[in-house]
């Protein structure tokens, strides 16, 4: 998808954005430089099912904010679990390495941000670790 210049507010439906499984989860980018022309940061929503998780990254250029709607998540943060529950949010600072784990018996239903953007789209996100399905 190419970047699109956005000069007027947008709306976005999840079920109408691609979903991106090759880490974990369903993760949806709802709002970014490619799909509205974001500037700053992008957003977007993730199912992560019962036993799934997302794999361990980084972000060496972004702070990434992540509220739960539904559901619980461990999230190891540089190692250390942290549980965050539905109605909670949760910061994660720049290079802080994280995996997001559903260990609940219900679906885990987040939103997150991040920014501010990286200077390129390839060196926003840095894997520590590859998925196997």
């Amino acid at each position: 998808m190419e970047a699109q210049e956005q000069t007027q507010p947008a709306v976005r439906k999840a079920d109408d954005m691609p979903a991106d499984n090759r880490r974990g989860g369903d993760v949806r980018t709802l709002l970014s430089p490619k799909t509205v022309g974001s500037a700053s940061g992008f957003m977007g929503v993730a199912t992560i099912p019962s036993g799934d998780w997302i794999s361990e990254h980084y972000h060496p250029y972004s702070e990434e904010f992540i509220y739960v709607c539904s559901g619980t998540l461990t999230a190891d943060l540089d190692g250390e679990p942290q549980e965050v529950n539905g109605g909670e949010a949760l910061y994660i600072p720049m290079n802080v390495k994280h995996r997001l784990k559903n260990e609940g018996s219900e679906d885990a239903f987040i939103v997150f941000h991040l920014g501010p953007l990286a200077p390129r789209p390839d060196a926003g996100h840095v894997d520590t670790e590859e998925r196997h399905s």
